[in-house]
């Protein structure tokens, strides 16, 4: 999960990282009463999870209240990236001398933690990382150790920050751990990190990554989720157990396995450049146990959506023999009718390994309208894409 700016600001804070607090407001008049309370000049910032806000207009000083109002206004439904701003965050403007950058995430590749620092920040770090790669520092923690004040200074020494700001950074690294660890990030990053005039070291902007898979350790980070921002479809599979991801397709994808259900969206993105690019509208994985309720669950979620024209069930049986799915298909189309939920879109299934044969027979029996058998993936993708072409 992602977090706004905000949000990110806020577990700094809990972790007693040197950060600044600020206003967060939906609307622009709300954003000038925000910078007459906070009774300075303010930096009126797009929420959105994404980078580049400033560089798209989302950032904006305001030297008075109505001034902060018509700058929350310029932003406010601003579309940065496909990010649409629903908020803003209105803080005071900080004095800055000099900008860093500093992060900590998961190094997938390399199966480890990395940290990242240079002393050109305030700009995109991919930016720097192509055009001025010995400009960005990357050093590996070890997790059994972490980020000690020896490893900070380690960081801090290989990015070459200047010895006035060592202390501070180094301090500020150890507490940006901090936060990576005991809030299970998978990336916390600061830019810019500044040095101010008095020589203080702030996090004035932030960037935070939770782990899903570690939230019931962390029930408090329920309420860091924007339900607004969500989207339905996904929240609902959430809320049912189910692996799903929306994508931007007409063919609907049901599968039992991770692996297979990718190299599903593959082949059917493959067939459907023979029918005007008709591309794969999710992903959802059922899992090993493809019970009639788990079945009724996924095409309720996939068929929920207005954007699907066909669906595409592939199954490949294993430890969940294939007429059990196929019951289990026939049983969740019942279950719908039943909930009135009239099942009209066409469904291709591919069923293959334990009990195939039996399954396929068992759809047949079933003699279901919308439902078409496929033999092979290739012969299903290719039916599924000419159908959602219709």
């Amino acid at each position: 999960m992602d977090l706004y700016e905000y949000q990110a600001k806020e577990l700094f804070a809990k972790h007693g990282v040197n950060t600044q607090a600020g206003i967060v407001v939906t609307d622009s008049a709300a954003a000038g009463k925000a910078a007459a309370e906070l009774n300075a000049t303010v930096v009126v910032k797009a929420q959105v999870k994404t980078g580049g806000r400033g560089k798209a207009g989302g950032v904006k000083l305001a030297t008075s209240a109505a001034e902060a109002q018509e700058k929350a206004e310029a932003i406010l439904g601003l579309d940065i990236k496909g990010h649409i701003v629903h908020k803003v965050l209105v803080t005071p403007a900080a004095d800055i001398e000099s900008e860093y950058y500093v992060s900590f995430l998961l190094d997938r590749s390399n199966r480890t933690f990395l940290a990242m620092a240079s002393v050109e920040g305030g700009m995109e770090i991919e930016e720097v990382a192509v055009t001025k790669p010995e400009a960005l520092a990357k050093v590996h923690i070890d997790p059994l150790i972490g980020v000690t004040a020896e490893v900070a200074a380690t960081i801090v020494d290989a990015a070459k920050f200047p010895a006035d700001v060592r202390d501070g950074i180094i301090e500020m690294l150890q507490k940006l751990w901090d936060v990576f660890v005991k809030e299970d990030a998978t990336l916390v990053e600061v830019n810019p990190l500044v040095k101010t005039p008095a020589g203080d070291v702030m996090a004035l902007d932030g960037k935070v990554t939770l782990d899903d898979n570690a939230d019931f350790r962390h029930p408090d980070h329920a309420a860091l989720v924007d339900l607004a921002a969500e989207n339905g479809l996904e929240l609902r599979a959430k809320e049912k157990g189910l692996n799903y991801v929306k994508l931007d397709g007409s063919v609907g994808i049901i599968g039992n396995g991770a692996g297979l259900v990718m190299s599903t969206l593959d082949v059917v993105a493959y067939a459907g450049e023979n029918f005007g690019g008709v591309r794969p509208a999710n992903f959802l994985d059922i899992g090993g146990g493809a019970s009639a309720q788990v079945m009724a669950d996924g095409l309720e979620i996939v068929l929920g959506d207005p954007d699907v024209k066909s669906v595409f069930v592939n199954v490949f049986g294993g430890i969940t023999a294939c007429d059990a799915v196929a019951n289990g298909i026939v049983q969740a189309i019942a279950m719908l009718t039943q909930r009135g939920e009239q099942v009209s879109k066409p469904i291709v299934c591919r069923l293959d390994g334990n009990n195939a044969a039996a399954g396929r027979a068992i759809l047949a029996e079933a003699n279901l309208a919308v439902i078409r058998v496929a033999e092979t993936m290739d012969d299903a993708a290719a039916a599924v894409a000419e159908l959602a072409s219709k």
